[in-house]
């Protein structure tokens, strides 16, 4: 393989269409990367607020306190927001209506929980796709330029179709983190909105009694 041959070299000898590959390749990476650095902190804080929320909630003497905490403290947190919810619809109306608002609270949590969720997948499983055709791209032109120049040699022809695999290469660094941070994302948000369902119970079941 020729001592100039690599990344540098494969960047420099590409075309519009390989630059544009890259440029996606890049978006993807950028975008999936500021979703799971967000997304970490986001479930980090919200786990704390739910805790601290969780152990105010069991330990009040009364609903009142529970209500003057959520003046205090506006709902940040899936918890908070459905006993928000619920302790706003209680007065109003019979049981059916508070279990509708409550089904809404949880409604909305889950569409906010997996936000951002289908551009991971979506990255996950096109990123390859792309940094494939990238390759057979940038293969399809070394051995075209290896047939024009008649050198048909192993060191031409390895160099060349060495570099055009970086882009399948690329593809994968890509996909891989995007993959793993959705499976991640997906699972914590299975045991959350169990956890919401159960509290949920328990809310309505408190909330019924008290009526």
């Amino acid at each position: 393989m020729p001592a100039h041959a690599g990344f540098a070299h494969f960047l420099a000898q590409t075309d519009a269409v390989g630059r544009a590959l890259l440029v996606i390749l890049l978006l993807m990476s950028v975008a999936s990367w500021y979703l799971i650095v967000t997304k970490v902190l986001s479930q980090w804080l919200e786990q704390r607020r739910s805790a601290a929320f969780l152990e105010t909630f069991w330990n009040s003497p009364s609903l009142g306190t529970v209500q003057r905490y959520l003046d205090k403290q506006a709902p940040s947190e899936p918890f908070s927001h459905l006993a928000w919810r619920a302790a706003a619809a209680q007065p109003k109306a019979d049981a059916e209506f508070l279990t509708r608002a409550m089904r809404r609270a949880i409604e909305e949590d889950t569409a906010r929980l997996e936000a951002g969720l289908t551009v991971l997948a979506s990255v996950g499983s096109t990123a390859p796709f792309v940094g494939l055709f990238g390759t057979v791209w940038g293969v399809y032109h070394a051995l075209v330029a290896i047939g024009l120049s008649g050198q048909g040699t192993l060191d031409k022809v390895a160099g060349p179709v060495g570099e055009a695999l970086i882009m399948t290469a690329l593809g994968l660094a890509v996909a891989i983190p995007a993959v793993l941070a959705y499976n991640a994302f997906v699972r914590a948000n299975r045991v959350v909105l169990a956890r919401l369902d159960a509290f949920a119970h328990d809310l309505f079941a408190f909330l019924t009694a008290r009526a």
